[in-house]
């Protein structure tokens, strides 16, 4: 049966990288989930045909329970077999110190990076369990252990309860043989900063982890599908930092 791979937030950055890799990890199927870039999510989906995979383009705003209920939907009528999970969709709110994070500001945040992530998960485990298993990797951030005072320690409480979730699940499905790992990036050059309205933030710190750089998506991607992947079998409960040393 051909492997599925399901990455959220797949249209740009991160979770883009990952899917234009699966096809040569051995992904024959990969559900392109969006938000709301479209034209990035099909030129991924494009990309992914070129090296001769399948990919589904399918929308979901995974702030939204039921857009999420219906994702899984669509995915339940594609032919049944095991389900891999990238669970990578996420939001920084701008930039700035806690006196700047109203409620409505933190709310949106965690929306989206916490309650969608948690239904992608509850549901993508159901489907685990009705075709044949798969695994999940959930993308947290290396800010869950740094804190990001003064920019982003709203979206850093988030991804910290991103790694909770990892190894709560992690031993919950064991016994299941579903392995649950998560992945923490570090400074990568995607879009992210610009949308935290920081576009020149790698520009500034891009130097200081000790590899001396920034890291790039594509790096990312490598460390995420191998766990994935079998190479990793006797691997579940970990959060893999991507981060340089930092």
């Amino acid at each position: 049966m051909s492997r599925l791979l399901l990455v959220t937030g797949a249209s740009a950055g991160i979770g883009a990288a990952v899917a234009r890799l699966a096809p040569s990890q051995g992904w024959e199927r990969v559900v392109v989930h969006y938000g709301r870039d479209r034209e990035g999510a099909e030129a991924v989906a494009g990309d992914i045909r070129a090296e001769g995979a399948e990919a589904l383009v399918m929308q979901a705003d995974v702030a939204d329970m039921s857009a999420i209920a219906g994702l899984f939907a669509r995915i339940s009528e594609l032919p049944s077999g095991p389900l891999d999970l990238v669970n990578n969709a996420g939001i920084v709110s701008p930039g700035g110190p806690i006196a700047e994070r109203t409620p409505e500001v933190v709310r949106r945040v965690f929306e989206v990076n916490v309650f969608g992530a948690f239904e992608v998960a509850r549901l993508a485990v159901a489907y685990m369990r009705a075709h044949e298993g798969g695994g999940i990797v959930n993308i947290s951030s290396a800010a869950a252990r740094l804190g990001s005072a003064g920019m982003y320690i709203d979206y850093a409480a988030s991804k910290g309860a991103i790694d909770t979730m990892t190894l709560g699940l992690a031993d919950e499905l064991a016994a299941e043989g579903i392995r649950v790992n998560a992945v923490r990036p570090g400074l990568i050059e995607t879009a992210i900063h610009a949308k935290g309205n920081d576009p020149d933030r790698l520009a500034r710190i891009g130097h200081t982890p000790p590899l001396g750089r920034p890291g790039a998506a594509s790096e990312v991607a490598e460390g995420v599908l191998w766990l994935l992947s079998d190479k990793a079998s006797y691997v579940t409960r970990t959060i893999l930092d991507v981060t340089g040393g930092r």
